[in-house]
């Protein structure tokens, strides 16, 4: 079992940048590829980015792919998303997933092994 645990969250004003954490315990994290997903109250979740054990290939929503960088540091078993140039329309819950296979596969399923609770994020105009 591997357990994660978001944080980051909070309210900023469009423009401003955000980085969420997620920290992992359990199982080594370099088992796993990783990602971020979001979801807004009464919508289907939707993928934000992934990357492989060592964070040496990464993918993006193309709504995304020029703010947010996802990264990992194994060693501290910990998982990152920053978030630059904010707008309202990213306000959702942030969810850190892992799985033991490709990140390549995470924009099209979500069904991944192992979800964190949530982080909020809300962007005022």
């Amino acid at each position: 079992q591997v357990q994660l645990v978001e944080s980051g969250g909070g309210l900023v004003q469009a423009g401003a940048s955000l980085r969420l954490s997620c920290v992992a315990s359990g199982r080594e994290l370099n088992r796993y590829a990783v990602g971020w997903f979001r979801q807004v109250p009464g919508k289907q979740r939707e993928f934000v980015a992934s990357a492989n054990w060592d964070g040496s290939s990464t993918y993006y929503a193309d709504s995304m792919k020029e703010r947010f960088t996802i990264s990992r540091d194994n060693a501290r078993q910990t998982v990152y998303l920053q978030m630059n140039s904010l707008k309202p329309e990213d306000s959702a819950i942030y969810f850190c997933v892992a799985d033991p296979t490709s990140a390549s596969t995470f924009s099209y399923r979500t069904n991944q092994r192992y979800w964190g609770q949530g982080t909020q994020v809300t962007v005022s105009s």
